[in-house]
């Protein structure tokens, strides 16, 4: 039995999420598809994490076991022939038994990116947020920055979580600003359900003069939904790397 680890790409755009839930149409779906075409095996994979409908992954990590004797240099070749365009196995290797895609991980890091541009710009209108209003991004730094650490994220994430702690722990933020562009970086030990997308959100009002970047600690400490900024449009969102030691 060998544990594969794939590292895989894709665009979320047109499927409802990575985990397979009853309307279909999911990154799994379509990945469990694929390889039990390749081994005549029920196999379900394992996700880093799950990311939400029309979110985009750079570097989503996934393992499965199987019994199936493909050499492991021929998986991803053998694998993307079966797949649509918008999902890419990036990689794959032979992960040591005891190797969970999301329980082994130990930092995640997704980017948001806002497209500043006056007009929006047709090349990246699927993977960004347009923002045509001019931002301050001084106080977007000042405000990511006060969430660094570990902190309860209640006021950042949806009342609809069904996570027992709240608990998370931020060990990086950034931005990076470009000509018509702004990245935001996130890294952390786990993320709860649509927590980036409302840092997101909470940093654009911040950046609109709606907020004070001096407001995030009250936010924090709020422990309530209600007290941050809106959740951001998913498809602004990438999954960007997840990191194991």
């Amino acid at each position: 039995m060998m544990n594969v680890r794939m590292v895989v790409s894709y665009d979320g755009n047109r499927y409802n999420g990575f985990q397979t839930q009853p309307g279909g149409n999911t990154i799994q779906d379509v990945l469990e598809t694929g390889i039990c075409s390749l081994t005549r095996e029920g196999i379900r994979i394992i996700g880093s994490g799950r990311t939400d409908a029309g979110v985009h992954a750079r570097g989503q990590v996934i393992n499965f076991h199987t019994e199936a004797k493909i050499p492991i240099e021929r998986w991803a070749l053998a694998l993307n022939s079966r797949l649509p365009d918008d999902i890419v196995v990036l990689s794959a290797d032979e992960a040591p038994d005891e190797f969970h895609a999301r329980f082994s991980a130990k930092r995640k890091t997704y980017r948001y990116t806002i497209d500043t541009g006056h007009f929006p710009n047709v090349f990246i209108r699927r993977y960004s947020f347009h923002h045509h209003a001019p931002l301050d991004i001084r106080a977007m730094r000042l405000a990511l920055n006060a969430l660094i650490g570990e902190h309860d994220f209640t006021s950042f994430t949806s009342t609809q979580s069904t996570q027992l702690s709240h608990v998370r722990t931020l060990y990086d933020g950034w931005l990076e600003e470009s000509e018509g562009r702004l990245d935001i970086f996130v890294t952390g030990s786990g993320f709860l359900y649509n927590m980036v997308r409302i840092i997101a959100g909470t940093l654009i009002d911040v950046g609109e003069g709606k907020r004070r970047a001096e407001d995030m600690p009250d936010i924090l400490a709020a422990k309530d939904r209600t007290a941050a900024g809106p959740t951001a449009m998913a498809h602004g969102l990438a999954l960007w790397s997840v990191e194991y030691e």
